[in-house]
């Protein structure tokens, strides 16, 4: 095991198959919130060694999502370090040697059963009712002379490890699940290297995570069955056995492992949504962790303080979209008003062409639409739709269906516009705000002789478009005088 002394080194090491997903993503997290409360080293490590199914382009992806996370990684790609390369297919050679040097010290050795070989004596194993069905070591005790013989002949062979046969059941001490213990009579002599050349994955591995120093591996709880030959593999090429810590899975809210079928589950789809990375990674880290069991919103310099495995549930956790949510607004709501404008609402105004640059309005004028649209955002993708009206003009602004046929399209309507023209017409243009809006508006259902709720709702569909919007008079104030006026005077072709 790691000695506590020992400086921490963990590593994320993701398979570039697709895409990040969230239970990748929260292994991640761990792995980086690990390193920095500990003052230790976080490693990227891409282990693409399925040829088939590994691309350039899908490990792009994974560094954009953990760049868009905010987990900067210590050494890996882009960044490189003292154990590279960082990528498993540049590391074959590693393999090959660390490979050689098992076989040369009888650790290793060639196997050249056959897949039907292989078959057979498994089924006669359950035949006889072996409690040890796994491979029967038939080529265990080859004499050297004629393994050799065979491989000159060109004979196809896999690279078998040679498990000690009074090893014993194998214990983990893993830092989540607490001891847990393999049956040694499960443990065959497994294939290391294959006959194609490649090495497995519980040998490459291995010897990566040997060669980089690895204390602590963190990572989803699928892997545990792998540990008992992972440690056979450290014990053979004689390195520390690191502390494991295997997290639970992540499941959906039937109670099923989270798939597509439960909606998003790559990390930029949550990024196209609209959430902040702040929020999602403290969302994430909450599955499976809790600083006290209570405390729901973890700033990111707060997780990288205070994350500890000891607070690591052996449960398995459920991904709750709307807590997701809720904390998502919880973030967005703590920003001030000029954050918000510059990282939240400038960029997505931009992004939907409803403002050609930053100078486009004032920061007086931005700053007053900022103060109504924070508060109603739960996503980025929110922001445009929540201020779309203030961006239109008289002669654009479309008019929903339901504003028109219950604030516009009733008797008496018109006789509304027309009083809330005047009222405007004696705001003066200098102390045009909503302060001066609202207090020539409040007037009117008295005037008026009418119910306050059915004069504002006629007022709101003639300057909206919509019964629904940020307050009135900042609305008022925001699309400006000539163009409020001319709103009323549009809509009173609609009234009655």
């Amino acid at each position: 095991m790691s000695d506590s002394t020992t400086p921490v080194r963990v590593r994320f090491a993701p398979s570039p198959t697709g895409k990040l997903h969230v239970g990748g993503a929260r292994t991640a997290i761990f792995n980086w919130a690990f390193a920095r409360a500990n003052n230790g080293t976080f490693i990227l490590r891409i282990d693409d060694t399925d040829p088939t199914r590994s691309t350039d382009e899908n490990t792009q992806v994974i560094l954009r999502a953990m760049r868009w996370m905010g987990l900067d990684w210590d050494e890996g790609p882009e960044v490189g370090g003292d154990f590279g390369p960082y990528a498993q297919t540049e590391r074959l050679e590693m393999y090959k040697a660390a490979a050689q040097k098992l076989w040369d010290e009888g650790r290793a050795y060639p196997c050249f059963c056959t897949t039907e070989q292989l078959a057979e004596d498994r089924k006669a194993a359950q035949e006889r009712k072996d409690p040890f069905q796994g491979y029967q070591r038939r080529c265990r005790n080859l004499d050297p002379a004629e393994a050799k013989a065979r491989i000159e002949a060109g004979e196809p062979y896999v690279l078998r490890i040679k498990v000690p046969e009074d090893r014993g059941d194998v214990v983990i001490h893993d830092a989540v699940h607490g001891d847990v213990t393999f049956d040694a009579k499960e443990l065959d002599d497994f294939v290391i290297f294959r006959s194609d050349g490649t090495p497995t994955y519980n040998f490459a591995t291995v010897v990566d995570d040997a060669a980089m120093g690895i204390t602590h591996v963190i990572r989803g709880d699928d892997h545990l069955s792998n540990t008992p030959r992972q440690v056979m593999v450290y014990e053979a090429l004689g390195a520390p056995v690191p502390v494991f810590a295997h997290i639970s899975m992540i499941l959906g809210a039937d109670g099923k492992k989270l798939s597509k079928r439960h909606g998003a589950t790559s990390v930029e789809e949550f990024r196209d949504a609209g959430y902040l990375p702040d929020a999602f990674v403290n969302y994430l880290a909450l599955l499976g962790w809790s600083p006290d069991g209570e405390t729901t919103i973890v700033p990111r310099d707060v997780l990288a303080s205070t994350f500890s495995l000891d607070r690591v549930s052996k449960n398995p956790a459920t991904f709750d979209p709307a807590k997701l949510d809720w904390i998502n607004a919880e973030y967005l709501a703590a920003m001030s008003d000029e954050e918000f404008t510059e990282k939240i609402m400038i960029p997505e105004l931009l992004d939907a062409g409803l403002i050609k640059g930053p100078n486009d309005r004032t920061p007086e004028w931005l700053a007053t639409l900022a103060s109504v649209v924070r508060p109603r955002t739960k996503h980025l993708g929110d922001v445009a739709g929540i201020c779309s009206m203030v961006f239109d003009s008289a002669e654009t602004l479309p008019y929903e269906e339901k504003a028109v046929s219950k604030g516009l399209a009733k008797e008496g309507m018109a006789t509304i516009l027309d009083a809330a023209i005047k009222a405007l017409e004696g705001v003066s243009p200098d102390t045009w705000n909503a302060e001066a809006v609202d207090a020539a508006l409040e007037q009117l259902p008295d005037q008026l002789d009418a119910k306050k709720r059915i004069v504002f709702q006629a007022i709101r569909a003639a300057i909206c478009g919509n019964l629904v919007s940020p307050p009135l008079g900042v609305v008022i104030e925001l699309v400006g005088k000539a163009d409020a006026l001319a709103r009323l005077e549009r809509a009173k072709g609609m009234a009655l």
